[in-house]
Order: structure tokens, then C-alpha cells, then sequence
């Protein structure tokens, strides 16, 4: 699967819990205003909450091919990434520089990015969103690769 790109034309699914929710809602704000769907999965407040809540729904989406990709933003973007991670079918990448977004895009077919709110800015946040929705994946080599992902 070549080159594969993401299609506008299905929601993003975005969530986050409260020490991602003002990277979300920037993020969030910036897609819309580019066209695109965006399906919010929460939280929507400052108030402290459990990420699992809002990983999962945001992994389930994806799974089902009801969201293109997905937007995962903690304190640290690991518990987001690892509780993506538990669904069938999800590579969730912990991003935290451009290169990394595009590799992950490029060589593993990432379709759920995850963002450390704490540790990168606004800017960095949406220069790595834009690399993972503009990366295609490579395929080829890395095609049998990624396919040995899923437990059998």
C-alpha cells in the first residue's frame, strides 16, 4: 500500500485529557479551519481526568475506518500512546520532534500521532501534525514490517 494518504473526507478523531486539553483545542481549531472534520472525543475541560477515557474512543474510531487518523495529547503522550496501542489495527506514534512524525508516518504507517503537551510548543505541535498528514507511507520495505505488527 504505497503512498497511502489520508482522506479528508472522514473526521479526524481528536482527544486528550486535561493536561493536553489546550494543545487539543489549538489543534483542534487549527484543523477545522484547514476543512477539515474533526470528531472531539474530549475531555473538554481543565478538569483532571483519566487519558484511557479518551484514548480509547479516539483508537476505536480509527480501528474502524470512521476517522482517517487520530490525535492523541497527554502530559507526556505516553499513556495516550499506550492505551492506543491496545486496539487491533493502531500504530500510535509518541511524537515529539518533525523528523519523528515524518518516520512514523514514512516507515511504520502510524494513524493515530501522540503528543506530550508538556514538552513541545504550539508551533512544534503543528508543524509534526502537518509532517503526519502530509507524509505518505513509504510502503516497500517497510510494507512486511508493518504487517508483522499485529499479534497472531
Amino acid at each position: 500500500m504505497s503512498a497511502q494518504i489520508f482522506d479528508k473526507r472522514l473526521a479526524i478523531a481528536i482527544g486528550s485529557d486535561h493536561a493536553g486539553f489546550e494543545l487539543k483545542k489549538f489543534l483542534k481549531n487549527i484543523l477545522l479551519t484547514e476543512g477539515w472534520l474533526v470528531d472531539d472525543k474530549g475531555t473538554h475541560s481543565l478538569e483532571s481526568v483519566d487519558y484511557p477515557d479518551f484514548a480509547h474512543p479516539v483508537a476505536e474510531m480509527v480501528a474502524l475506518d470512521k476517522a482517517s487518523f487520530g490525535i492523541l495529547v497527554c502530559g507526556s503522550g505516553e499513556g495516550v500512546c499506550i492505551t492506543a496501542n491496545k486496539h487491533a489495527g493502531i500504530r500510535a506514534a509518541l511524537c515529539w520532534n518533525n523528523e519523528v512524525a515524518q518516520l512514523a508516518r514514512q516507515h511504520n504507517n502510524a494513524n493515530v500521532i501522540c503528543l506530550p503537551a508538556r514538552f513541545v510548543s504550539e508551533e512544534q505541535a503543528t508543524t509534526m501534525l502537518h509532517s503526519f498528514i502530509d507524509t505518505p507511507f513509504e510502503g516497500g520495505r517497510h510494507q512486511k514490517r508493518v504487517e508483522k505488527i499485529n499479534f497472531k
